[in-house]
């Protein structure tokens, strides 16, 4: 393939798409953007493209503030009138945002092959939003560039077999045996640690909150799932557990607008610090610099391993289970009582961090140098 379209929207697929277009250009493949809007604040968008010298978007849609039904499928609309001009040879989708799905539909529909990043992880918690996007995403892509081994062994079990060298596109047309899903599956590791060591770099220069913080010493979190932000109970949870630990550590927590206006609702006070969302170079200095991470991003999980900091989730499920296997990461839901015992364990806790389970930082150069051989 030497031509093909990147659907990105929301945060994490801004830092997977830095690195990948980087050695697109390497690879000499020509990409086009689409930037779906579903993240649309300058602080949650824009700022990404500026600082990470991603390219610019060729498209941008400015879907957001609405339903999860009517963004899709308004995106949906709106990425297959530019695939029918472009006739891109693939459409590259990330992760598993309501933009990854109506990447995907829209090319799939059209028979253009679907290359999906950071495919073969499941929760197995079908209320996630994010769970039916990334099923639904796998089952219709044609390469499945995968993360993990435990990525790996979610797809086997649900009927993919890999096509290896052969032709996916193909294949998909016939009925595969025992109910089997032929597809292409690379185990090519993880773009967001390429993100993590290429960018660490240069951080020192840019990176101005961690500066600015009241506070040197703190716990950094992130809070932003539906599940929990919409869960009056869950978000009282969370509230309580987090100033339950900044009464023995300060928390600093980046609030987006739309949770500070659901606490402000809410009746809810945070005794924790509370400052604007920020761009990626600052988020990676609040990593450095944070004793520890309370996040219920799959994303920051990720990232706080990569910056050698234990991680308290606040889900009851992750993706990323080799963190929780090997200690890195504990699961603590929304139960303060379980968000407290969380803190108390990791906080006089040990860990090797130099363990290989992402790749080491040459995940996008081997997806690139794949896609340019299709």
């Amino acid at each position: 393939m030497k031509r093909i379209i990147t659907i990105v929207g929301a945060r994490p697929q801004f830092v997977k798409a830095a690195t990948l277009s980087r050695e697109f250009s390497v690879a000499g493949i020509d990409e086009k953007i689409i930037h779906t809007g579903q993240h649309f604040d300058a602080n949650m968008s824009e700022v990404f493209f500026t600082e990470m010298e991603i390219p610019q978007p060729a498209y941008r849609l400015d879907i957001n503030g609405v339903g999860h039904g009517a963004m899709t499928g308004r995106m949906l609309e709106g990425i297959e009138k530019i695939l029918l001009g472009e006739k891109p040879e693939g459409v590259l989708v990330y992760g598993d945002t309501n933009s990854t799905l109506a990447g995907a539909l829209a090319a799939a529909k059209l028979h253009i092959p679907v290359l999906h990043v950071e495919a073969g992880l499941r929760s197995f918690n079908m209320h996630m939003p994010e769970e039916i996007n990334r099923i639904l995403t796998d089952r219709i892509s044609s390469v499945l560039f995968c993360p993990t081994d435990a990525a790996l062994k979610n797809l086997a079990a649900e009927g993919f077999v890999n096509t290896a060298g052969n032709d996916p596109g193909s294949d998909r047309q016939k009925s595969g045996l025992n109910g089997a899903i032929p597809v292409r599956i690379v185990k090519n590791g993880d773009v967001m640690q390429d993100a993590a060591l290429f960018y660490a770099r240069k951080a020192a220069g840019k990176a101005t909150v961690v500066k600015q913080l009241p506070v040197s010493r703190f716990v950094l979190a992130t809070v932003h799932r539906q599940e929990n932000t919409d869960d009056p109970s869950n978000l009282k949870g969370i509230v309580e557990g987090l100033n339950a630990i900044h009464r023995q550590v300060p928390v600093v927590l980046p609030l987006h607008p739309r949770t500070r206006n659901i606490l402000q609702q809410s009746g809810l006070t945070p005794d924790f610090i509370t400052i604007d969302p920020v761009g990626y170079f600052d988020m990676i200095g609040l990593l450095q610099q944070c004793e520890m991470v309370v996040t219920d991003s799959g994303g920051v999980q990720k990232e706080a391993f990569f910056f050698q900091k234990h991680c308290i989730t606040l889900r009851e499920q992750t993706e990323w289970v080799e963190l929780t296997e090997l200690g890195f990461n504990q699961l603590a839901g929304s139960d303060p009582v379980a968000i407290g015992e969380a803190f108390k364990k990791l906080m006089n806790q040990q860990s090797d961090f130099s363990v290989n389970l992402y790749g080491n930082g040459e995940a996008a150069r081997k997806a690139a140098e794949l896609i340019a051989t299709l």
